[in-house]
């Protein structure tokens, strides 16, 4: 990356102050700066010079001692990993009555070579070439609206209608536009964007550079939070940690005024004759309260954490040839539970984030561990599978997911893991050895094609060994010699050990495996309300 800034620099101006040569043809005019030209940097630092070191003896057929230069010395590679301090958020200043701020222990890393909101390329960018109008966000509340539609009827004047609480009446008109807007969501999703980049080119930054991934997900998780609005618990739930999660894209209190402005003018565009004052309204409600979750949640957590971790890779393993298991450093304490899942970002792909589970349950070192699996065409997946090694960095989203399991009391665990999946299910195997098991056994069935993908078995084993409420069975569903193994697809494999009433399950892995073990397990008679996953997966394709 930065070899390329350099050649986009020298190409762009280093022709300015040529000599002509005689005998040759005149050169061409440097070019004006391109508005695509990156913005002029300072210029780095020069390094002092090395002192030489001593002349050494040489044989006597040479004529002249030359110097020897000696570089700084490079020490080897600790053994260990430095222990992460423990945590310090929670608590307050005893002067101030404030959190303490957070401090990052990597000062010089050569991995931070990424490009995003809050880094010094990009805000030489935004000052070099955004008006002066655009650099200053105003809050939400001041935020210029679009046509607000009239007040409603029985609204005293000077109340703003779109600052009352949804009616059933406004849910049904959003459910009568969503059913307009989906056939077409992704032309109105392109619209959505189209708006949003061309009426407020400073949220650009915030989006990663390729919008093949992204563009669906921040108009759909709209969709669906409209739809969502009766179930005001489930709603909260859900938006507060999107509003977590959206701090690490830098996103403010600001931003959100105009993707509400955007959204409201593509549904316009979409849905047809089903558009109208009222129909507006009941969206604009429901934006102003998707917002004021979303809003509220991260200037919560913005009080106790920081908007993502630094984590430096201490150890990589490849397990396959397309799986790899990294143990990552954070730079500070970071809460999780097992069963739970955090968002990546690699410094080869700025802005593009994947969601993986984490694979061990909370350790004394602060160490997280991630089962990586390379998907064909995955950005992030190859990029840590194949690229990544000991000493790069990584940035990290705070975690996120409800598979999470009470381990003070409960029912029997049953658990399916299929591939990679069985990374958040040996971290709840590892968190309720913690807890001694409350006298809960716990059933782990392994999916995979081929023995060979059954990276973690003997993990898993040695864990069974030692553990006698642990018991592991390993399932394949593709050709070749079982060894032992149960054979055929891991949710009818499942569902011809039953019955399973009585028990507590978790399933982890592709969308596909864990939605027809959902299905084999309801009709086996487990309740709904005992079955768990985060469909990972899904979030982690890339």
């Amino acid at each position: 990356m930065k070899s390329r800034r350099t050649l986009l620099i020298r190409t762009g101006h280093g022709s300015a102050g040529a000599a002509s040569v005689p005998g040759l043809p005149e050169a061409e005019p440097a070019r004006p700066p391109m508005p695509l030209d990156p913005p002029d940097l300072p210029p780095a630092p020069v390094a002092e010079p090395v002192p030489l070191a001593e002349p050494v003896a040489v044989a006597e057929s040479a004529s002249v001692a030359a110097p020897v230069r000696t570089g700084p010395v490079v020490p080897p590679p600790p053994t260990e990993p430095p222990i992460v301090p423990a945590p310090s958020y929670p608590e307050t200043s005893s002067t101030t009555g404030t959190a303490p701020a957070f401090q990052s222990l990597f000062v010089d890393a050569p991995s931070l070579n990424w490009a995003g909101p809050g880094d010094s390329w990009s805000d030489a960018w935004a000052v070099q070439h955004q008006p002066p109008s655009q650099l200053q966000l105003q809050p939400q509340s001041q935020a210029p609206t679009a046509a607000a539609p009239a007040p409603a009827v029985g609204v005293g004047v000077g109340v703003d209608p779109t600052e009352l609480p949804l009616t059933a009446q406004d849910i049904a008109l959003i459910r009568d536009s969503l059913a307009l807007v989906e056939p077409v969501a992704d032309r109105a999703t392109a619209h959505f964007y189209a708006l949003l980049f061309l009426q407020h080119p400073e949220v650009r930054p915030l989006f990663p550079a390729a919008m093949d991934v992204q563009r669906d997900r921040l108009f759909r998780a709209l969709l669906a939070a409209a739809r969502g609005a009766e179930d005001p618990v489930a709603l909260r739930t859900r938006l507060s940690e999107l509003g977590r999660g959206h701090r690490r894209y830098g996103t403010l209190t600001g931003h959100y005024a105009p993707v509400g402005e955007c959204l409201v003018q593509a549904l316009a565009r979409y849905a047809g004759g089903r558009w109208d004052a009222a129909t507006e309204l009941a969206w604009r409600r429901a934006y102003r309260l998707i917002s004021t979750i979303m809003i509220e949640a991260a200037e919560e957590a913005a009080r106790t954490s920081p908007p993502w971790w630094q984590g430096e890779v201490v150890r990589h393993e490849q397990r396959t040839r397309d799986v790899a298991v990294l143990t990552v450093r954070p730079d500070q304490a970071y809460p999780f539970r097992a069963g739970q899942y955090c968002s990546l970002e690699t410094p080869w792909w700025p802005r593009v984030w994947r969601h993986y589970s984490f694979a061990s349950a909370p350790r004394p070192d602060g160490l997280l561990v991630f089962h990586v699996k390379a998907v064909q065409a995955g950005w992030v997946s190859n990029a840590l599978v194949r690229r990544a090694a000991p000493g790069d960095v990584l940035r990290l989203g705070p975690a996120a997911g409800g598979m999470t399991v009470d381990h003070a009391s409960g029912p029997d665990l049953l658990c399916l893991g299929g591939g990679t999946g069985i990374a958040p299910i040996r971290a709840l195997v590892e968190e309720a050895a913690e807890h001694g098991a409350s006298g809960r056994s716990v059933e782990v069935f392994y999916g995979a094609r081929s023995a060979a993908e059954l990276y973690d078995l003997d993990g898993l084993r040695e864990l069974a060994g030692r553990l006698p409420w642990l018991t592991v069975r390993p399932v394949l569903s593709g050709t070749g010699p079982a060894g032992g193994a149960l054979t055929g697809e891991l949710p009818e494999v499942v569902g011809r050990f039953g019955p399973w009433d009585g028990r507590e399950a978790v399933l982890s892995g592709p969308p596909a495996m864990v939605r027809r073990g959902v299905g084999v397990l309801l009709r086996a008679g487990l309740p709904a309300e005992r079955i768990r996953h985060d469909l990972v997966g899904e979030l982690a394709a890339g």
